[in-house]
C-alpha cells in the first residue's frame, strides 16, 4: 500500500496510510531508523456497544492536506454508526512531536459515549527483540523504549487524559497484539511488557446529540525518559490544538515565502506545486541526505527499500528546489556529498541517511573483468546542481567552502575517467542502475559537471584548471556528437556497450537522453535534440487512456503488460515531465506552451487523492505503482512548473 500522507520536520518523519494509521516512523534521521516498519498502528471506535477499526470497509474517507501546509485534513464517515471524524495530523516543525486531532461528530439525536482506541505497534531500531512497553502513572502516559530510543504516547479529551491502557505481547506464539483487547470496548490494564510488544490506550467522550467534541492524541520521541517527559509537558502546557495551529502557520509561511507569478497555470496545478515543495521537505534530512522514498511496503517485493540517498536523485531534487528558491534547505546536501566523496573523487551508488555507504547490486568484477561499480552521472550531477544553485542565488561562500573538498576532487576524477579510444567517459552503470556501458545521459551529465567545475575555477581565479576542465568537456561533447548521435536513426541513442571486445550501439528508445539539452550539451531547439525528443514522444508514450511516458522501450520493472508496442512500459511521472520540460524550453510562442501545460494538469489528475505522487502509474487504471511518495517525482514537477512560469513570463514580455 502506498503512503497516502507524509508529515515531518527533517529529523522525524511519519507516513500515514489511507486510514490515517501510522505505518512508518523514521527517527532520528529521515529514512533511518524505521520504528514501525510498515505495521499498522490501528485506530478504532467503540460506539453504543459496537466496535469498528478505521480500516473496516464501512468507513468512507476523503484524504487531503490543509491548503499550503503539512497538516493533514481527512474526513472519515461511518453512516451505520452515525459518526463522522475530521482528522488533522502534524509533526512539530522543530521538536520531535507528533500530534493528531480528532473532531468527532455525533449524527444521532441522543448523547452518546464514544471511546477511541489507539494501538502502538513499534519495532524499535527495526527489530522486535528487546522492546519494552510500560504505563507511566506519574503523567498518565504509555511509553515504549529500547536503548536510546524512547517514544511516549498520551492524549486529551479536554478535562481528561488516557481512560484505559494495556501492554502485551504481539506476533509471538499465538498473541496477535493488544489491539484485539480493544474490540470489546475495554482494556485489561497490563502495566508492562517486554520482548515483541505493543500497547493500546483509550479515551472516553460523551458527545451531545448532533454535535461535535474534539480530542487529541500525541507522541513524543527522545533519547531517554526525561526527554520524552519534557516534550509531553510542553504539549500539555502549550495545548495541542494551539501547537497544531502554529505548525500550520509555519508551513504556510514556508511555502509562500516568495511572491510568484504563475502565469496562466490553473489553481490545481499551483496547489500541487506548493504541496510538492512541502513533500520534498519531509523527505529531506536536516543533515543533508535527500531520501528517494520512504514507503517501506516496497520491502515486500525487494527485501530492501528506497530510504537511501542516491546522489542522482539528490542532485536533481536539489536542482529543482534551488530553482524554486529553497537554497538554504539544500545547502546541507552539498556538504553531505563532500563528506562522503571517495578518496578517488567519485560518489558511491547510494548512501544511508547517516552518511554510511548503502547497499548495492553493482559488482567490482563482471565476466572476469574488474570494473568500478559506480554511476558516474551521480558524481557529475552534484557539481551541475551546485553551479545552478550559485547562478540562481549568488551565494559564493557555499562553493568556496566546497572548492577543494568536492568541486576539484570530483572534477579531477571525471577528467581522468575517460576512455582514450572514444574520448567519452569510461563505462559505468546507467542512471536506472541496470546496465554497464557508456550512456548518453551519463555523458551529458559529465559534460555539465565539468562545465560547472570550469565555471567555479574561473569564479575563484583558477584559470589554468578552468581551461583544463572546459577543454575536457568540449572534447567529450565532440565525441558525443560523433559516437552517440546516430545519423541513420536521426536521434541520440541510449548508449554504447562492449560485446566481444567491440563497441555496440544500444538504440533502445530511452527517455533519459533528455539530458543532452538539460545539462547544456546542445540547446533544446537544436535539430538533433528536436529529432530525439520527438522520437521519444512517439515511441515511449503509453497508448491507453492513462497516457504518460515510459522510461524506455520494453521496461520490465513492475511491468503490467506484454503489449510493448502499445505499452512500452508503465508511465513514469518524471519521464512524462521530461518531455514537458523540453517542450517548455523549445517553446517560441504562447501556443507552444499548451502541451506542457496539459502535462502539468495530467500529473494533477494522476496524483493520489491526497496529492501524493508515486514513481509509476498502472497503464490501465492509473493507480500508483511502486513507491509513493517518490521525492524525485515531486521535485521534477516543481522544476517543470518553475520552468513553465519563467518561459511564460519571457514570452509575455514581462
Amino acid at each position: 500500500m502506498p503512503r497516502h500522507l507524509a508529515i515531518g520536520n527533517g529529523k522525524f518523519l511519519i507516513n500515514l496510510d489511507g486510514h490515517t494509521y501510522m505505518r512508518d516512523l523514521y527517527y532520528p534521521y529521515v529514512g533511518q531508523l524505521n520504528h514501525i516498519g510498515g505495521y499498522q498502528c490501528r485506530i478504532g471506535l467503540w460506539v453504543d456497544g459496537t466496535f469498528s477499526w478505521l480500516s473496516d470497509p464501512e468507513w468512507e474517507f476523503k484524504l487531503s492536506y490543509v491548503e499550503d501546509s503539512l497538516i493533514t485534513e481527512v474526513t472519515a464517515t461511518h453512516p451505520h454508526l452515525g459518526v463522522a471524524l475530521l482528522i488533522n495530523d502534524g509533526v512539530h516543525q522543530r521538536e520531535d512531536i507528533y500530534l493528531k486531532r480528532l473532531q468527532i461528530n455525533n449524527a444521532r439525536d441522543t448523547v452518546r459515549e464514544i471511546r477511541i482506541f489507539f494501538n502502538q505497534d513499534l519495532v524499535i531500531n527495526e527489530t522486535e527483540v528487546g522492546d519494552t512497553a510500560a504505563y507511566y502513572p506519574a503523567n498518565n502516559t504509555v511509553f515504549h523504549y529500547k536503548k536510546d530510543k524512547y517514544f511516549m504516547f498520551s492524549g486529551s479529551t479536554g478535562a481528561s487524559g488516557i481512560y484505559q491502557y494495556t501492554t502485551g505481547v504481539k506476533r509471538f506464539y499465538n498473541a496477535e497484539g493488544t489491539w484485539r483487547d480493544a474490540e470489546d470496548g475495554h482494556l485489561m490494564g497490563n502495566a508492562i511488557a517486554q520482548g515483541s510488544v505493543d500497547s493500546t490506550i483509550s479515551f472516553r467522550l460523551h458527545v451531545p446529540p448532533n454535535s461535535d467534541e474534539t480530542m487529541y492524541y500525541w507522541m513524543t520521541a527522545g533519547k531517554n525518559l526525561e526527554e520524552v517527559k519534557k516534550l509531553n509537558s510542553y504539549i500539555n502546557e502549550s495545548h495541542p490544538g494551539k501547537l497544531l495551529d502554529r505548525i500550520k502557520v509555519y508551513w504556510q509561511r514556508w511555502v509562500n515565502k516568495s511572491e510568484r507569478e504563475y502565469g496562466d497555470l490553473p489553481p490545481e496545478v499551483i496547489r500541487l506545486f506548493k504541496q510538492s515543495l512541502l513533500i520534498v521537505r519531509t523527505q529531506t534530512d536536516m543533515n543533508g541526505a535527500i531520501i528517494a522514498a520512504n514507503d517501506s511496503d516496497i520491502m515486500q517485493s525487494n527485501r530492501d527499500h528506497y530510504s537511501y540517498m542516491w546522489p542522482r536523485d539528490g542532485a536533481l531534487i536539489a536542482y529543482a528546489m534551488t530553482m524554486a528558491g529553497y537554497q538554504g534547505m539544500i545547502t546541507p546536501f552539498f556538504h553531505f556529498c563532500a563528506n562522503v566523496l571517495s578518496p578517488e573523487g567519485y560518489l558511491h551508488h547510494k548512501y544511508n541517511p547517516d552518511g554510511t555507504v548503502g547497499s548495492s547490486w553493482h559488482p567490482y568484477i563482471h565476466s572476469g573483468i574488474e570494473q568500478l561499480p559506480i554511476q558516474e552521472d551521480e558524481t557529475a550531477l552534484v557539481l551541475y546542481a551546485l553551479w545552478q544553485d550559485f547562478e540562481q542565488h549568488g551565494v559564493i561562500e557555499l562553493p568556496q567552502s566546497l572548492y577543494s573538498t568536492l568541486i576539484r576532487r570530483a572534477a579531477r576524477f571525471m577528467t581522468s575517467y575517460i576512455d582514450q579510444e572514444l574520448n567519452l567517459p569510461k563505462p559505468s552503470y546507467d542512471l536506472w542502475e541496470e546496465r554497464y556501458g557508456i550512456y548518453t545521459f551519463t555523458t551529458s551529465a559529465v559534460y555539465g559537471g565539468l562545465i560547472a567545475a570550469a565555471n567555479f575555477c574561473s569564479l575563484f581565479g583558477d584559470e589554468e584548471r578552468s581551461s583544463r576542465y572546459r577543454h575536457t568537456a568540449e572534447r567529450i561533447k565532440a565525441s558525443m556528437l560523433k559516437h552517440l548521435w546516430d545519423e541513420e536513426e536521426q536521434r541520440f541513442i541510449r548508449g554504447l556497450y562492449k560485446e566481444n571486445g567491440q563497441w555496440v550501439k544500444d538504440k533502445t528508445h530511452e527517455s533519459s537522453v533528455y539530458g543532452v539539452f538539460e545539462f547544456g550539451v546542445l540547446p533544446a531547439d537544436d535539430y538533433r535534440v528536436v529529432k530525439t525528443m520527438e522520437a521519444n514522444r512517439q515511441h515511449l508514450t503509453i497508448k491507453t487512456d492513462i497516457g504518460g511516458v515510459a522510461r524506455y522501450y520494453h521496461d520490465y520493472y513492475f511491468q503490467r503488460s506484454s503489449d510493448i508496442e502499445r505499452i512500452p512500459g508503465n508511465p513514469w511521472i518524471i519521464c512524462t515531465l521530461w518531455i514537458a520540460e523540453w517542450e517548455i524550453e523549445y517553446a517560441k510562442t504562447m501556443e507552444d506552451l499548451e502541451k506542457p501545460r496539459q502535462t502539468l494538469q495530467w500529473v494533477v489528475q494522476h496524483a493520489m487523492e491526497s496529492g501524493i505522487l508515486p514513481e509509476q502509474l498502472d497503464p490501465f487504471d492509473g493507480g500508483p505503482v511502486s513507491v509513493a511518495p517518490l521525492t524525485w517525482s515531486h521535485a521534477t514537477y516543481v522544476l517543470a512548473v518553475v520552468k513553465y512560469m519563467r518561459k511564460y513570463k519571457k514570452l509575455a514580455g514581462k
